[in-house]
């Protein structure tokens, strides 16, 4: 196994003018081979080139001012290399206490013995892998230069480069299906082959046995998919041992410590049964001795020590109030039961600390001295202990032999037995609050069903009524205009009883009054006065016209529209639409305002004039249509002539 140490000598990485250097300690197979000083970028050049099974650090903070440039250097590293915190995961100890386990001792004011200590305790399966990708990878194949501005040779020197990117990304797939793994594969098009391919591995980076390489076309990329934070592992998987202190009764009181003498676990609870005190236990660790404040020890932690096959310690006689008040000084505490816990435990520490010290003498460096503690505390020598230990490697788990349990086999039967009728008894009361919780579930879904029920009801009559409202305002809208139109139509009714009033007799006719000859003046009148069959229209001038107006007027079915100045354009215009146009100052019109009158002796004599002038005009198109027929028909006979000699 290679393993890299390293610590920082001086600068650091957040500094902008001093770069930092690191002291390297390069350990091999249990033997250190090197130690030098470097920088960071030459540090990453050493990995990438000897590509150690470990990096081991102190504290990642020394390699990255922050989690993006930590994850660019994991990114660096080799797949196959770990970078290991040797003070431990999230939760972090000191390293001369992670070291102390193993019986290593060093200048923790030399950063060469740090980094020595570092790759020491990561070789012996201490500290935390630090994980920064997911279990899948991106292979990314692309072109290695730019294609420039061009030349002569651009669309050949484009060809190849994009036909190289194109066998490479055909070279890699063929290396992923040979392996068996899963990917997806996406592609970009290019002239002549294809710019990029990206694959989506489902593998992480160190099972992908493609790595990063540069080709003098074509760059190939191999990189990890980053993680929403950074994880830690640890490298072994062991619990620690502890000694436990327990105070049986109403209130149990449970106390652990490590074999260091450090707090592990503390409570106190009045609904803890054996089951739960075991539990319990077994979360925080491996209890090595169970030790209780009175002698002999009681029968129900006489049991919990059965079940873990601990060592059992009770004091030489009853510990006072005064002495466990002052062994328990430096730990906390929150009651009684907590406090004699606490003070069992602290004494059969306090018991073992001598061997624990003269074991850490007699021991050499690099040993777990936790499992040696542990076998010296069962009662095994030390050179037994020595002679079989052997120190696991990285990454493989330890094999936790079952141990035998001492003590008479009745005993144990009735341990089991009382453990399984309370868990018939537990078992019972979950299902009756489970048959609880479904007569509740069902009465809830009928409340849901009528609740619905009752929504959707209200919903349908909700939209009825939306409805009805929207028909209802349609009907107002309409019964709005129909009244703005019975008004207007009133109007109309009250101005033409006027106008008739105003009518002189048998012998006079009404004449309604146009502001302009054009198409707003008519409707300003057809919507004042109404314009209808037969009625008689006067304009003062004619000028504006247009012939779209003459359209509108014969729409009108007037009888004659008096004016007094028309051009003989307006009057042909007239004739040829089979209109009347009069005279207004022959025929003798009366106006007053809008309205006026005209004599019919006077209308008929200009109308009998008009008839006449159309019957002019009618004699000469039909002169004229006859000429141009005589016309043509010479035309073509002098054709027919030319044409046959």
């Amino acid at each position: 196994m290679k393993v890299f140490g390293i610590d920082i000598i001086r600068g650091s990485v957040r500094s902008r003018t001093k770069r930092p250097y690191f002291a390297l300690v390069q350990r091999v197979d249990g033997g250190e081979v090197s130690v030098s000083e470097v920088s960071l970028y030459r540090l990453l050049r050493v990995v990438a080139d000897e590509e150690p099974d470990i990096l081991a650090v102190d504290s990642v903070q020394e390699l990255a001012p922050t989690i993006q440039d930590l994850f660019s250097i994991l990114q660096a590293l080799p797949p196959t290399t770990m970078l290991v915190q040797s003070t431990g995961g999230e939760k972090q100890e000191s390293l001369p206490r992670i070291a102390g386990r193993y019986n290593l001792k060093f200048n923790k004011y030399d950063p060469y013995a740090e980094a020595r200590a570092s790759a020491h305790v990561a070789e012996l399966g201490g500290g935390a892998e630090v994980i920064a990708f997911e279990n899948t990878c991106d292979i990314i194949v692309s072109r290695g230069r730019s294609l420039g501005k061009g030349g002569w040779s651009q669309n050949r020197y484009a060809r190849k480069v994009h036909g190289a990117v194109r066998q490479t990304g055909h070279d890699v797939e063929a290396v992923l299906d040979r392996e068996g793994l899963s990917y997806t594969r996406h592609e970009v098009k290019a002239f002549g082959g294809l710019g990029r391919v990206h694959f989506e591995v489902a593998a992480p980076r160190e099972d992908v046995p493609v790595r990063n390489m540069r080709l003098p076309d074509v760059q190939v990329k191999v990189s990890g998919r980053r993680l929403d934070r950074l994880r830690y592992r640890p490298l072994s998987s062991g619990r620690r041992y502890l000694i436990v202190g327990i105070d049986p009764g109403t209130t149990v009181g449970l106390a652990a410590l490590s074999l260091d003498g450090e707090l592990i676990c503390q409570t106190s609870s009045r609904q803890m049964a054996m089951p739960d005190v075991i539990e319990s236990l077994y979360k925080s660790g491996k209890p090595l001795v169970v030790a209780t404040d009175v002698s002999p020890m009681p029968a129900s932690v006489e049991r919990i020590r059965r079940a873990f096959a601990a060592v059992a310690y009770t004091p030489k006689g009853d510990i006072s109030v005064e002495e466990k008040k002052a062994l328990c000084e430096g730990y906390p505490y929150h009651n009684d039961h907590e406090r004699d816990s606490l003070a069992a435990a602290v004494t059969a520490y306090r018991h073992y600390q001598g061997k624990f010290r003269n074991i850490a003498k007699r021991v050499p460096p690099g040993s777990d001295l936790d499992e040696i503690r542990a076998g010296v505390v069962r009662g095994l020598p030390l050179e037994q202990i020595l002679g079989r230990k052997a120190v696991p490697a990285v990454g493989e788990e330890v094999e936790e032999r079952e141990e035998v349990v001492p003590g008479p086999r009745d005993d144990r039967l009735l341990q089991l037995d009382g453990m399984v009728k309370s868990l018939r008894v537990h078992v019972a009361d979950l299902q009756e609050v489970n048959a609880e919780k479904d007569r509740e579930i069902a009465r809830l879904k009928a409340l849901i069903g009528k609740e619905r029920s009752r929504q959707a009801r209200d919903l349908k009559k909700e939209a009825e009524i939306a409805k009805r409202d929207e028909i209802v305002t349609n009907v107002k809208k309409q019964l709005r205009r129909e009244e703005r139109r019975t008004k207007k139509l009133v109007r109309q009714v009250e101005r033409l009883r006027r106008l008739s009033a105003r009518q002189a007799g048998e012998d006079r006719l009404a004449v309604k009054v146009l502001p302009s000859l054009s198409r707003d003046g008519v409707r300003t009148v057809e919507g004042d006065l109404g314009i209808g069959e037969g009625d008689v229209l006067y304009v003062k001038s004619t000028a504006g016209w247009g012939t779209g107006l003459l359209d509108l007027l014969g729409e009108t079915g007037m009888r004659a529209l008096l004016a007094r100045d028309h051009d003989a354009r307006l009057e042909a215009a007239f004739l040829e639409h089979g209109l009347v146009v009069l005279d207004a100052g022959a025929a003798g019109v009366e106006v007053r305002g809008r309205v006026g009158s005209v004599p019919t002796e006077g209308l008929e004599a200009e109308e009998a004039r008009w008839e006449g002038r159309r019957a002019a005009w009618t004699k000469e198109k039909k002169s004229e249509m006859i000429e141009s027929i005589y016309k043509e028909y010479l035309s073509e006979r002098e054709r027919e002539v030319k044409r046959h000699g």
